[in-house]
């Protein structure tokens, strides 16, 4: 298959349908399958695959959109750092709307803030090169698909001797997460369709310890509607089989070993840490953190600012829902209070959220 389309047969999504609903017609149970990348969110609401499936499926979201997953603390420091007037705060656009504690980079923007959006880090390292008396900020938040491109741009201002940027950094790592999951007692996971982008550069074998250690199948699945429907496909045949196995229903895109050079900038750049993920807590070793021989990059680390007590917003269940124990429709703030327009949570905000999806996607 070399085109979209091709992925898009309706005659084809049929013909899996049927085989999926051959599959499952004796079975006495529910097998929840769980995915853990924001694109795969958007596809499943957008496609209505959800709504195709037989009863004896039960898809749910996870902590797939890093947005979403990125503590309110985080947003309260990215506002402070804000609120300095020689600092600007180079960005991803999704950020700019996620509500801290009690202010957001929008708000702040319309304060007179310099905020900017950029669309590679290394517009952020122009940035501070074209503004030497200006200290540019810029906000790393992602999984290991765009980690790497903030690792490159860490060197590359070293390269340039650059000495006014930095990086405020919140990335996460899979699978580690996916393991917290399995282990939480009230979320029954029985296969994880593990995240595309990510897979590209940590490689399907990453998922191997997850599979033998808490004997949960994981299928790394493409974004189109028969990626999708072929990866539930191959995940509820390994429960019916009472396999737990990592499969790769992505091989055009995603190797056994990844992306070699990726993961080779990573560990020159940061090393692993603890993480706090927004709905699920702290998660030893699932963060990065810059090395010190980067340190002089690291906003953290080389300029101190006073941040206020993180509150989260009295009502929202985004945390819950990162967990996939709620669903959107769950929270009394969903479609009154908490809309695309005026979000309360990051769920809402990000293109990538579960919310947003429900709202733009799902059916009441």
């Amino acid at each position: 298959m070399k085109y979209a389309g091709e992925f898009r047969d309706p005659a084809l999504a049929k013909a899996m349908l049927a085989t999926i609903e051959k599959q499952v017609a004796d079975y006495p149970g529910v097998i929840t399958l769980m995915e853990v990348c924001g694109t795969h969110t958007m596809s499943i609401y957008q496609h209505g695959i959800r709504n195709l499936l037989p009863k004896q499926i039960r898809l749910i979201s996870g902590p797939g959109c890093p947005v979403c997953v990125t503590p309110i603390e985080y947003v309260d420091k990215a506002v402070a750092y804000a609120r300095q007037a020689d600092v600007v705060i180079a960005t991803f656009g999704d950020m700019v709307r996620v509500p801290g504690s009690s202010s957001s980079l929008l708000r702040e923007q319309a304060s007179g803030a310099q905020i900017k959006i950029v669309y590679s880090p290394l517009d952020a390292v122009a940035l501070a090169e074209k503004n030497p008396e200006k200290i540019v900020i810029f906000l790393g938040v992602g999984f290991e698909t765009t980690a790497p491109t903030i690792a490159g741009s860490i060197v590359e201002a070293k390269k340039r001797g650059l000495k006014n940027y930095f990086v405020l950094c919140a990335h996460k790592t899979m699978p580690t997460p996916m393991a917290a999951l399995t282990s939480d007692p009230e979320l029954q996971v029985d296969g994880y369709i593990c995240p595309a982008h990510v897979s590209a550069v940590i490689g399907a074998e990453a998922y191997k310890p997850l599979a033998e250690q808490f004997k949960v199948p994981c299928v790394v699945t493409g974004f189109e509607p028969l990626d999708m429907l072929r990866g539930v496909q191959m995940l509820v045949q390994q429960v019916l089989d009472g396999r737990a196995e990592v499969e790769n229903e992505y091989q055009r895109i995603v190797k056994p070993q990844g992306n070699a050079k990726a993961q080779a900038l990573l560990a020159d750049v940061f090393e692993l840490c603890d993480t706090g993920w927004r709905g699920i807590g702290m998660i030893p070793g699932s963060g990065l953190r810059i090395r010190d021989e980067f340190a002089e990059f690291d906003a953290e680390k080389q300029i101190p600012v006073e941040v206020e007590e993180p509150k989260e917003h009295e009502g929202c269940l985004c945390g819950e829902i990162l967990k996939g124990k709620v669903t959107p429709k769950d929270c009394p703030l969903f479609r009154t209070a908490c809309t695309p327009e005026n979000p309360v949570g990051a769920c809402m905000v990000s293109s990538e959220g579960t919310c947003a999806a429900e709202y733009k996607y799902g059916t009441d």
